[in-house]
Formats: C-alpha cells, structure tokens, sequence
C-alpha cells in the first residue's frame, strides 16, 4: 500500500520551512547585463551581478568549460554606474574579450585586457559620471553626466577612445550630442553617417514626453539633428524608446502614440516613414529607470524578438510579414533581452524559480538554458503560484498578483484565515508580474500570504492607466492598496484584522500615507519611505528633480499640497506599529525622513523600531543586511499580528 501523509496543521505564519533568509539572499541574483563574448568556436555568456557577500560588489563574471563561475572583473573593481543616480549599462565587451566598465569608485570607465591590470580611459575630473556603455561599430559610446559645471549636472553622449588617449587629455574625448537635459539610448548607423537617441528635459520623465532624435554624424559631432518622433510642440504625449539600426536608412524603435508601447520602423526618406510592425494591446517597453534595458532585439533576418507587458510578461518572435509566436521560458517579469547573436539570445528576468539569465535558440524553442539563477535552493513545490487578481477602486480596476500561503508539509485551520502583507513596489512608476521572488515564498512558506499590487500608475498596463496617478500621488495609491487588501479580505482569502502593508521608496512612502489615513491594516513596514514631499523635492537628485510636479503639481504653486500629503503632517494620526529600514547613505531619501518618523512614534507611544544600515544608499545591497531585514520584518509582523516566529531572532520593539 501507497502511504499518504497527511499535512500537519499548524496557526498561519507559524509554519516550518526550509527557506532561510540567507538562503533568500543568495537565491536570486540581482544580473546587471549579460553579452555574447567571442568568436562562433569559443563563444562565451558574460554577465554582470550584484554579489550580496561581498558588500553589494557589482561583478562580471562567466562560466569556465567545467562549469565553474570565474570572476572576468576580480575583487575589488566594482562595475556600477550612478548615472541618473540608478546607473545601468555599467560595463561591455568585444569579441577579444577585452572588458570595458564604469568604476563605481570613481565612475571613470576603465578598460581590462585579459591577464592585465585595468587602465582607464576617461579623465579624472571630479564628479563626472559614465552609464550606457556600448560598443558599436568598433566605437565605445556612452552617456555622460557631468556634475562639475554648475548648479545642474549637464548630460552628453560622448565617443571614448579606445587607446587610453583620454585618460591623459580630455581634448580626445568626443561629445557627439547633447542639448537637453536627458540623454539615453545612443544608436550609430552601419554605416556611421547617422546616430540616433533619445532625449528628454524637466519637467519631464522619460515615460511622460521623450523625443526620439536622428541627426547627421562626422567624426567628432553631430552636425544637425532632427526629432522624428515625440514632437516636443506636439498636445500628444508619447515616449519613445530604444532606437535600433536595421539599415542605413531603416530604424526600428518603441514608441506610445496608441497607449501601449508597440514596435515602429521609420525609413529616412524625405516623407520620414513610420510603419506599426505587429501592434499589440500590451507594452513592449517600459519606463526608462535605467541605462542599458531592451524590450526588443533585431535578429539580422528581419525577425524581431521582443518583449510583450500586460501585468506579467511573454517573449516573442515576430516574422517579417508581421505574424508572430510566443517563445517558452521560464521568466514572466522583468524581462529584458540583454544581448542577441543570430538566432540565439539572451534574456534576463524573474520566474517561478527566482531571477536569473537564460540563453535561448529562437529556432528551437526546447532549447532554453539557465546560465545562472532562475533555480531556487529548494524544490519548487515550496514555491507559491501567483494567482492574477482585479479589484474595484475608487477611479477603476486595481490589478494584483495574489500569493497564497504554500507549505507541502503544513496546512492552516479550517476555521482561521492566513496574515497577509499587501507589498507595494517602488516607482511609484513601475510594476510587479506574476513572479513569486524568495522573499515572497520566505512569507508564504510560513503561512503568511502576500499580495503584491500594481496600484494606479503603474506601469504594464498602457499610459491610461499610468497616468491615473498623476497629479494624485498619495491619494490614487493609497486608495488602491486599501481597495485591494479589503478585497481580498471580503473573498475570504485573508484575515481582514491581520493585514499588514510593505514598501519601499515610493512605496514606503504609500505605507506611510496608508496609516496615516486608514485603519485597514494592522502593522506597516517602510524601506527608506518618502514621509516629507517638500524635503524630497528639495533634496532628491537631479533625475528625479521635477518627477514631482506630475505626481503632485509644480512648486512653489502647489506647495499646500504638499505638505498636506506629506506623512509628517499627520504624525499624530499614525498610532499603527511600524518597522522602519533605512540606508545611512541613501541620497535618494535622505536618512532624517525616517527618523522624523521614528520620534513622532516614540512620543505617541506607538510601538516601533528602527533600524539604520551604514554602507547601505537607495535599496540594500549586502547579505548582512538583506538577512537582517528578512528576519526583523518576520519577527516583528509575529509580535503584531499573534503568531510565533520559531529559528528567528526577536526583533526588540520600543
């Protein structure tokens, strides 16, 4: 006879599991780009990750013949850009295996030839900055921030020798474009004659009102450009995206007049020729966060592979005459097609299994291979499957992905209903797909469920519904997240007294907002959250300098609404239990918005705690600290929510 074992039942969020918060923190990977290196005979995958235990260090690294990992940039070069503050396109390679990166020390790009010791290629001139790194027609392009000429950083694209020449005269180094505030995506025409790029200026955000720009190439500058798509003087507002070469003359691009970022060639004839390639009611791009993203990749052979958003992702593959098929892989967020090689491509992103990179032949669609992560330490039935939710708001359908409780061992009583946490993402303009990360099955193996909402203003779903958050920020969010907790709560899926609500950035600063208007959740946690809007637009970052004036008008004209949204207005009303995290180097959000927070809980007696990372800016980086974030949220959402935390150490609240 076939025993049967027959779960154990235990209260909800004291179940037993396997997954350790060290093991989380190894799990996923946290890729930063990944390149086809070499020759068709020795061809090698190069990628570039974040690693937790060595402090954060930004690493390039590929897999030697015997399958072991081998560093290609050793300890302790670190390969991160902070161009636009959250960098991206921080290294490159050519076929020699020669890398070229940006130091995150001193933000110059340096060169490594194997066996070698690198050398830099560009000035050392204080605070200037290098982000978008790539090689194209044997030139090194990049963007440039330069932070040394006065009140405001000014932004070029710039062509870096190869030779080092340079490093030792600054005269060598070549700006081809500028003339706006923003610049990214630089693109040279096979035949070198044209480059093509996006730029955008305050007020706006890239995904608000970009211009994509082609203009007449000599060697050392662009001599005349002109906007060819997001006319600046234009009432539509659209933002294009990624410009690809596919010909002299012939230019593949993303763009959203319709609403939706579809594919468009435009053919440099006298008339500008712009021609939909296979539209779609879904996005094939997104916002513009980072240098170095592609939605899209052109295979040589006039097919396009690309990627398609509407709440979670697909890969496909779309011919010529415009028909299309979706291509399997084992990742449905943040996908991004790194690198491409003939028929076979590389693509970063999140699955079922965790983040990783997969390599792939377009032609055989079994061919899938996980280069690194995409593979969780433990087996998969450990790990929750998203469940897609819709909820009413107040301005219209709120979209979620619900994670449920998931324990092979364990299940809940019949008469008592799981904690939740209600996760909210940063951004505020960006989204979450229906990938269920480490974190996420560290919650639900212990019989906390989480639900993970795309409130209003997300991304993923077409600028509609994008721009339902403007001018609406820590109202429109707030409303959303509440929406869809009691919603959920109202199914029956959770317990409507132990909610609890996380975020960080932007997110935090929904947490905060939530608790100071609602009564819906029982306990908050908030990562570096946003509590003073005025101090944010006085202190953040040039990148995101006027974000603000979309989410909640321009200053000083608007400034009532400010300090009404703030949190901080409305210390008195937050008597809900929180934990605060916060980095002590974070520019972003500076380090006293959360202690304000932390001292209006103290004198209202509300029981909290705070913890300050040193080392640690916009978003935590190192093991230690992604460790202890784990086990201090688990502990304290036991003390508040009434249930046992067995293997964590408590969490002392004041």
């Amino acid at each position: 006879m076939v025993s049967v074992t027959t779960p154990d039942v235990l209260p909800y969020g004291s179940w037993p599991s396997p997954i350790a918060a060290t093991e989380v923190s190894a799990a996923s990977p946290r890729l930063e780009g990944a390149r086809f290196v070499g020759g068709s005979a020795q061809l090698e995958v190069w990628w570039g990750e974040s690693v937790a235990e060595q402090g954060g260090r930004s690493a390039v690294r590929r897999r030697a013949a015997s399958g072991a990992v081998v560093d290609v940039l050793p300890a302790p070069w670190n390969a991160r850009s902070h161009v636009h503050e959250y960098g991206g396109g921080s290294w490159t390679a050519d076929d020699d295996r020669v890398l070229y990166f940006v130091e995150k020390a001193d933000q110059r790009i340096w060169r490594l030839h194997p066996g070698d010791e690198p050398r830099a290629l560009t000035p050392d001139a204080g605070d200037v900055r290098y982000g978008g790194l790539t090689l194209q027609r044997g030139r090194l392009l990049a963007v440039r921030e330069d932070h040394t000429a006065g009140a405001a950083p000014v932004r070029d694209i710039v062509d870096v020798p190869l030779d080092g020449s340079a490093a030792r005269d600054p005269a060598r180094l070549a700006s081809l474009a500028g003339g706006s505030d923003f610049v990214a995506h630089p693109a040279l025409s096979p035949d070198g004659t044209h480059l093509a790029w996006i730029a955008w200026d305050h007020p706006n955000m890239a995904w608000d009102r970009a211009e994509l720009r082609v203009g007449r190439l000599d060697d050392t500058q662009v001599m005349e450009w002109t906007t060819v798509a997001g006319d600046p003087s234009s009432d539509e507002r659209h933002s294009p995206l990624q410009p690809v070469w596919v010909g002299d003359d012939d230019l593949l691009y993303a763009d959203d007049p319709t609403g939706r970022w579809n594919l468009w060639r435009l053919r440099l004839t006298a008339d500008l020729h712009h021609e939909p390639i296979a539209p779609a009611d879904a996005d094939t791009g997104g916002p513009l966060w980072v240098l170095g993203t592609r939605w899209f990749a052109a295979l040589g052979d006039g097919r396009i592979v690309a990627v398609r958003t509407d709440g979670a992702d697909t890969l496909v593959l779309i011919a010529p005459d415009g028909t299309e098929r979706v291509l399997p892989i084992d990742a449905v967020t943040r996908l991004s097609i790194e690198d491409a090689r003939g028929g076979r491509i590389l693509v970063s992103g999140a699955g079922s299994r965790g983040a990783g990179l997969w390599e792939l032949a377009v032609d055989d669609p079994e061919s899938a291979r996980s280069v690194v992560g995409g593979e969780a330490l433990w087996g998969a039935e450990w790990m929750p499957q998203s469940r897609a939710a819709t909820v009413p708001g107040p301005l219209g359908p709120v979209h979620a992905f619900d994670y449920p409780p998931t324990n092979p061992r364990v299940t809940g009583p019949d008469d008592e209903r799981p904690p939740y946490v209600v996760f909210v993402h940063g951004g505020p303009t960006d989204h979450v797909g229906g990938a269920a990360s480490g974190k996420i099955a560290y919650l639900t193996s212990r019989g906390i469920g989480v639900l993970d909402v795309n409130y209003g203003g997300s991304s993923g779903y077409g600028r509609a519904y994008r721009e339902r958050l403007l001018g609406q920020w820590g109202v429109v969010d707030v409303d959303d997240v509440i929406a869809a907790a009691r919603g959920l709560a109202a199914a029956g899926a959770a317990d409507g007294a132990r909610l609890a609500i996380a975020g960080g950035s932007a997110g935090g600063w929904t947490v905060l907002c939530a608790l100071a208007k609602s009564d819906a959740f029982a306990a908050g946690i908030s990562r570096y959250g946003v509590a003073d809007l005025r101090r944010l637009a006085e202190d953040t970052h040039d990148f995101e300098a006027r974000y603000l004036d979309g989410m909640v008008g321009p200053l000083p004209q608007a400034e009532e609404l400010y300090v009404q949204r703030s949190p901080l207005t409305h210390l008195e009303r937050m008597r809900t239990p929180l934990l605060i995290e916060q980095g002590l180097d974070d520019r972003v959000v500076p380090p006293s918005q959360s202690e304000a927070v932390r001292d209006a809980l103290a004198a209202n007696g509300v029981p909290h705690a705070y913890l300050a990372f040193e080392g640690e800016g916009h978003g935590f980086r190192s093991a230690g600290t992604l460790v202890r974030t784990m086990e201090a949220e688990l502990s304290f959402l036991g003390q508040v929510l009434g249930f046992d935390t067995p293997g964590v150490p408590p969490l002392e609240l004041d």
